[in-house]
């Protein structure tokens, strides 16, 4: 039996990635965004990433330094596909992009953006039956 490919599933490689397109997908992956979430942090399309992700070359210079940022990596580990790529601790993806912004935002609309994510996370732990944390 067929399957209909719909937008909603995934597609599938007929080849393996390049070295250089695995690496940046690696990368993405661990940074936790998708191809149009990171297409949109550096000013290009979801079919550049795409593209960059099947290459085997690089981005383009120009590009480069917005990628790594995004990524929150060294330009050298998206160009070094021989290295091993850094796990990295604490939010990742839009999380960690909203945690950024909220981190330039004035002290006092950080303690109320603070008092509102402690009482929300307490709220869940006593609505999961997770012991409260002090």
């Amino acid at each position: 039996m067929k399957t209909r490919y719909t937008y909603l599933m995934p597609r599938r490689l007929t080849k393996p990635r390049p070295k250089q397109g695995e690496h940046l997908f690696q990368l993405r992956q661990e940074a936790g965004i998708s191809q149009k979430e990171l297409a949109e942090l550096i000013g290009e399309t979801q079919q550049n990433v795409a593209f960059w992700e099947q290459a085997e070359k690089p981005p383009r210079s120009d590009v480069l330094p917005k990628l790594a940022k995004a990524l929150g990596v060294r330009i050298e580990d998206v160009l070094n596909t021989d290295c091993e790529i850094p796990k990295k601790s604490g939010p990742v993806g839009r999380m960690k992009i909203l945690f950024e912004e909220a981190a330039k935002l004035p002290r006092r609309q950080q303690e109320k953006l603070m008092e509102f994510i402690i009482a929300f996370v307490s709220h869940y732990k006593q609505t999961k039956g997770h012991p409260q944390e002090a």
